[in-house]
């Protein structure tokens, strides 16, 4: 690999950016693709297929043969809220290896010993994602029913661009929830983008079977997401 390329690779890796190592098989011509870049054909469609999945595969393009290298970022669950859920997400999305930390500024929730060996932060989230932001390989989950503290992650998860963002809350809860975001300059299609109620309609009862379908939501959202194309960035 020419260390140009591989400079490249390892600032898009530092900076969360996703990228494809794209190496012609027949004369081992290389070149890097970021997500967002403009690939036409049959290859843009199997680079697509290839950012979705984060699956290293051979393809076969316009009677072509090319070797897709995928470098995700890893993705992160932000769980907003120290509560019976999130103690079960958190070992849940450990399991299908995500990364994951959980904020909440009430220390009698936030404890310890009910999070024992989670990465656990007691400060405001306004505070915290100022210096760790959202980003688009980032599921942004709000359940602590409490607009103080779940409003603004909300509003930076939409900001941001992140692949999921989910709140707990019955209907009415997020009807006046919607509304509040709408009156901070979200549009429709914006306040579309979050799950709420959150989870899969599964009939889940109980904080377990909530959390199974929390992630089975946000592993829907991050292998089916659109992957948008547009000029640049393949070099």
């Amino acid at each position: 690999m020419e260390l140009a390329i591989l400079e490249r690779l390892n600032a898009y890796r530092q900076a969360r950016i996703a990228a494809i190592l794209v190496t012609d098989i027949g004369d081992g011509q290389a070149s890097v693709i970021v997500e967002g870049s403009q690939v036409d054909g049959a290859l843009g469609e199997a680079v697509a297929a290839a950012f979705r999945s984060g699956r290293s595969s051979v393809v076969e393009a316009d009677d072509q043969r090319y070797f897709l290298n995928v470098h995700l970022p890893p993705p992160e669950i932000v769980i907003i809220g120290a509560v019976h859920i999130s103690q079960v997400l958190a070992k849940m999305a450990a399991l299908a290896g995500f990364d994951f930390r959980i904020i909440d500024p009430r220390t009698a929730f936030a404890t310890p010993e009910r999070f024992a060996g989670i990465n656990l932060t007691t400060d405001w989230p306004v505070d915290v994602l100022k210096d760790k932001p959202l980003d688009a390989y980032t599921a942004l989950v709000a359940v602590t029913h409490d607009p103080k503290i779940d409003d603004f992650p909300i509003a930076e998860a939409l900001r941001g661009g992140c692949f999921y963002v989910g709140a707990l809350g019955s209907r009415k809860t997020h009807a006046s929830r919607l509304e509040r975001l709408k009156a901070d300059g979200f549009n429709d299609d914006m306040l579309a983008r979050v799950h709420g109620p959150i989870g899969l309609n599964i009939g889940a009862a109980g904080p377990a079977e909530i959390a199974v379908s929390i992630l089975a939501q946000i592993i829907e959202a991050l292998r089916t997401r659109d992957v948008v194309l547009r000029t640049g960035d393949i070099r």
